[in-house]
C-alpha cells in the first residue's frame, strides 16, 4: 500500500488551479483518488482563525454581500444616484472594517509567529499591507 501526490496546474481563465491528487493504491490493487484545488498563489495561516473571529467575518461579510445585493437591484430599478451612491458608500466601509479586522488577526498571529521564527521579511509584507489602507 502507498499513498502518493500529485499536483497539474490548469488555466481556469483567470488564474492558475493547481488540482491535488492524494493517491491511495490499496494492496488490492485498488486505486483510490481524493482531488483538491486551490489557487496556487493561496497559503494558509499555520494558526486556525479563532471560532468566535471567523464566525464574525462571515457574519460581516454576508452583511455585506447583502448590501451590494441591494445596490445591483437598485441600479436594476433605475434609483436615484444619491441613493446608490449613499448604499455603496455603506457597503464599501462595512468591507474595510472586514479588512481592518484581518489585518489586526494578521499581526496578531502570522507575524509575531513569523518573527519568532526569525523571518523579519515577513515585516516588511506587514507595511505593504498597511499602506494598502492609507
Amino acid at each position: 500500500m502507498g499513498v502518493y501526490n500529485a499536483v497539474c496546474a490548469l488555466w481556469n481563465g483567470s488564474a492558475f488551479v493547481a488540482s491535488s491528487l492524494r493517491v491511495l493504491v490499496l494492496k488490492s490493487g485498488v486505486v483510490m483518488a481524493e482531488e483538491m484545488k486551490q489557487c496556487c498563489a493561496c497559503r494558509h495561516k499555520e494558526t486556525e482563525r479563532a471560532d468566535d473571529l471567523q464566525h464574525d467575518l462571515t457574519k460581516r461579510l454576508n452583511r455585506a454581500i447583502g448590501q451590494l445585493n441591494g445596490v445591483k437591484d437598485m441600479i436594476a430599478d433605475n434609483r436615484y444616484c444619491g441613493d446608490v451612491l449613499v448604499q455603496l458608500a455603506a457597503a464599501e466601509s462595512a468591507v474595510h472594517r472586514i479588512a481592518e479586522i484581518v489585518l489586526q488577526d494578521h499581526m496578531e498571529t502570522c507575524v509575531v509567529e513569523q518573527v519568532r521564527a526569525g523571518n523579519v521579511e515577513v515585516v516588511d509584507e506587514a507595511m505593504r499591507l498597511i499602506k494598502k489602507f492609507m
